[in-house]
């Protein structure tokens, strides 16, 4: 999974751990070499990593927390659905000539139930990540998506969708071929659908390239995921176009670190707002320390919901999937 990889990346934020982390190194294999007993000293600086380490990431801000979820090393959703279901086979195409790799998706069983399961799936380095687009799916992506949501449909088998994407792919060809159709489309479709859906923000959350697999009755986010209808960087761009045409690099990062506070994209902002149905904890380093972890969480939270929304009839489930997105935000006359 994407968290086993040797190869560090570090995050600013991340920077003094790693360095009190290779200070115990280098104490520890000079005592080995000396033969000195400076265990108690050790245990004291092993003690404060995990204290700096808490500290870190019990107050992280938006824009840190935006950060780890377009962390490199994040797993993705074939991580995800390797490490959670028995069996997996990924299908592909969406019998109009097109097969998107920036979205996933297939069959499989979890616990021994029958599910479809789809997301999206950005590269795990740069080549891969130019091959998928960086997670960001074309019409094709969001036509696929929905034959196999269909399908699911036909068969009765519950829905699994897992969103980690900046956007929509937004280049002229995807406008072409109907990006906005093709997603407003998935999004009509999936309330009518009478089988359980349950989406998971793994990642990033962005705009309507997220919304095209969104539509669900339950919706999760990890704990240091994001979900946003446009990002920091945009939401700045818009909202102070003049000022980051003459700021330094040290000044937009401040302005996009303010827009990230204020769009409330975090899993507790969403939550608040009741938006978001349940926070998924992640190891502390974020899920990319412990990939193995945080897979076990997302599949204890998928079953525990699932075999709640598997007793509803499917009208009721209908129903309720339309007053849960009818009941968000809030209107002024």
């Amino acid at each position: 999974m994407a968290g086993t990889e040797k190869k560090p990346f570090l995050l600013e934020f991340e920077k003094p751990l790693a360095e009190l982390q290779q200070r115990i190194d280098q104490i520890r294999e000079l005592a080995e070499e000396s033969s000195v007993d400076i265990s108690s000293q050790i245990l004291q600086l092993e003690t404060k990593y995990v204290q700096l380490r808490d500290e870190i990431f019990s107050s992280l801000t938006p824009a840190q927390q935006l950060q780890l979820a377009r962390h490199p090393r994040r797993p993705s959703t074939l991580d995800y659905i390797q490490a959670i279901c028995d069996e997996w086979i990924e299908l592909h195409g969406d019998r109009r000539g097109k097969d998107d790799p920036a979205l996933v998706g297939g069959v499989g069983r979890l616990a021994g139930i029958p599910v479809v399961l789809l997301g999206h799936q950005k590269g795990r380095d740069t080549k891969d990540n130019v091959a998928r687009n960086f997670g960001m799916a074309a019409p094709g992506g969001y036509r696929k998506a929905m034959r196999l949501m269909e399908h699911a449909n036909r068969f009765g088998m519950p829905i699994l969708t897992f969103i980690d994407t900046p956007g929509a792919w937004a280049g002229l060809e995807a406008e072409e071929l109907g990006q906005g159709e093709a997603i407003a489309y998935n999004l009509r479709e999936m309330f009518r659908l009478e089988v359980p859906i349950i989406c998971t923000v793994i990642g990033e959350g962005g705009s309507g390239g997220a919304l095209g697999i969104g539509v669900s009755d339950r919706l999760m986010m990890f704990e240091h995921a994001v979900y946003y209808v446009a990002s920091p960087e945009a939401c700045a761009s818009i909202l102070w176009k003049n000022a980051m045409k003459v700021a330094k690099p040290e000044e937009i990062a401040k302005i996009n670190a303010q827009a990230a506070e204020v769009l409330k994209i975090t899993a507790k902002d969403l939550k608040n707002l009741g938006i978001l149905d349940q926070i998924l904890p992640e190891p502390l380093g974020g899920a990319h320390a412990d990939s193995v972890r945080a897979a076990q969480v997302l599949k204890e939270a998928i079953l525990k919901n699932l075999h709640q929304l598997q007793l509803l009839p499917s009208t009721e489930l209908r129903s309720l999937r339309y007053a849960k997105f009818r009941q968000m935000g809030v209107f002024n006359e």
